[in-house]
């Protein structure tokens, strides 16, 4: 009887440390997400004051946000895997570690380039980073506790994703935009100290210790030429042999990188998954929704304040509707998914974020903020509702499209999926943006009497988007008339990038209809 008590005490306080330590996990895992979930949120807002402070071109712009997503897009698979082979805490804590160094080289960036360079650092930290926190939970947490754990993850997350905008905003408007990278540093020290005390380190021991470092390069080198030949479109045009070079190659590099990934025995993106129709239809609904969701908010920010005249904090809790309704219609949605399949939802879901990008398309210039609920609020609660009973169900179709084994595997590549679609949406249609722009600066402009001079120089200023200053050589009864035709100009910008998520939108629900099987053929 005493050894069956020890026993039983001994097994208590077994569990005991088990649960301290999985306390530990969540906190740290929470943390680390919650640095890039700022990061990602926060710093669209901050972006008009980042510009202004910087003195950044609209093609800088479209870098600072492109240059981190790029690497993340290109390498987030291959953290993944270095976690599994390495050692998932020592992966997490490296990717953690860089992407520290570079949040404080982008709090301090003395210019745009520099803070481009720093941020293309941060990228591959985060490519680290972000796959780790995850993977730990899943490999500590049984299956009993591991619903729980991530459920616990999620909720917390989502809050830290409303909060992002609104702390971007607040630190915008008060003169310190810098404060959007540097808040990662007390963040990223107190993960790494729980990590080093609290987390016990965990790996894949059946994993090839070879990585895919050709596909890696091929991934990389391809969306980097793609990026800079969509994004340079509109300074140099198509006939610059920087462009048809920088694009032909890009599309050779991917070309080379699906050969590398049939023929590799360590791909880091099994072709053989897309042999699954649902795989490959989730994938590209991914690709074009996700799309248009990141260039559509980057848009959005930049017309709230330099356009219709928002406060940068303001500005930041415009789309809180969004946030709300994704947190917390995305548990009925999943439960719905779970019952009837994803594909009703899959289809309806990108046909109501369509539907609610059309409606902002249709907004003017308004009065300011006073205006918004009358103007970008039903846009922005339909597009929320859209995007909330979608995201959950197109996570179950990703993982339910592949074998049971190859779930992980299945969600990072839809993972990079969804950050490529950021990063070729931002470089293509912001080319198409800074474009528009500048054409339609020039019609607003056409009726007021400027020089020669002054109107050559408003259209090489037209790159600096909204930015666009009045300039000092024209005459004071012409300025008001000049800085309404700037805005006017960026409105119709919006209003044609809107339309374009819009179509993206919709594409995605087609690929859904035509791809995606409905639950009977689903569940075979």
């Amino acid at each position: 009887m005493m050894i069956e008590a020890n026993l039983v005490q001994h097994e208590e306080k077994k569990i005991t440390v088990l649960h301290q330590e999985g306390r530990w996990i969540l906190f740290s895992t929470i943390l680390a997400s919650s640095m890039a979930f700022i990061d990602a949120s926060a710093l669209n807002v901050a972006l008009p004051a980042l510009q202004n402070d910087l003195h950044a071109s609209g093609v800088q712009l479209l870098w600072i946000i492109n240059a981190y997503l790029l690497m993340l897009a290109a390498l987030i698979l291959v953290g993944g895997s270095l976690g599994d082979k390495l050692g998932r805490k020592k992966v997490f804590a490296s990717g953690i570690s860089l992407f520290l160094l570079a949040s404080l080289a982008c709090g301090f960036a003395p210019t745009t380039e520099f803070l481009i360079g720093a941020r293309v650092v941060q990228g591959i930290g985060g490519a680290m980073m972000i796959p780790g926190s995850l993977a730990i939970i899943t490999a500590y947490f049984d299956a009993e506790q591991r619903g729980g754990a991530i459920g616990t993850w999620s909720s917390v997350t989502t809050m830290v994703t409303i909060a992002g905008p609104m702390l971007g905003g607040l630190l915008a408007d008060a003169g310190f935009w810098r404060g959007v990278f540097l808040i990662n540093l007390p963040l990223g020290i107190a993960t790494l100290v729980v990590l080093y005390l609290k987390v016990p380190e965990s790996r894949n021991e059946a994993a090839s210790r070879e990585i895919d470092y050709p596909g890696a390069i091929l991934a990389t080198v391809g969306l980097a030429c793609l990026t800079y030949g969509f994004i340079s479109l509109h300074d140099l045009g198509f006939r610059d042999p920087h462009i048809y070079g920088t694009l032909s190659g890009g599309i050779i590099a991917l070309f080379a990188y699906a050969i590398v990934q049939a023929r590799s025995s360590h791909p880091m993106m099994p072709l053989h998954l897309f042999k699954s129709c649902t795989f490959i239809g989730t994938n590209l609904l991914t690709l074009f929704l996700y799309g248009a969701l990141n260039v559509g908010t980057f848009f959005l920010c930049l017309n709230l304040v330099q356009a219709q005249g928002y406060s940068q904090s303001i500005a930041g809790m415009a789309d809180m509707p969004f946030a709300l309704l994704l947190s917390g219609l995305s548990p009925w949605a999943g439960r719905f998914a779970d019952r009837y399949g994803p594909r009703p939802m899959l289809i309806v879901g990108p046909s109501l974020a369509g539907l609610g990008f059309m409606l902002m398309a249709c907004v003017g210039l308004t009065h300011g903020s006073c205006d918004y609920w009358k103007t970008f609020f039903p846009g922005i609660v339909v597009f929320g509702l859209g995007m909330a009973v979608t995201v959950a169900p197109l996570t179950s179709a990703v993982m339910g499209s592949v074998a049971t084994h190859y779930a992980g595997t299945a969600s990072g590549i839809n993972n990079a999926v969804a950050r490529t679609a950021g990063v070729l949406a931002i470089a293509i249609v912001g080319s198409v943006a800074l474009c528009t722009f500048a054409r339609a600066l020039d019609v607003h402009t056409a009726n007021i009497h400027l020089s020669k001079a002054v109107r050559l120089l408003l259209h090489s200023q037209a790159s600096q988007l909204g930015q666009t200053s009045v300039l000092a050589e024209v005459l004071p009864e012409n300025s008001d008339a000049v800085e309404m035709a700037i805005k006017l100009a960026f409105v119709d910008t919006f209003r044609l990038v809107m339309i374009i998520c819009a179509g993206l939108a919709w594409l995605s629900a087609i690929m859904a209809a035509l791809l995606v099987k409905p639950i009977r053929m689903f569940m075979d």
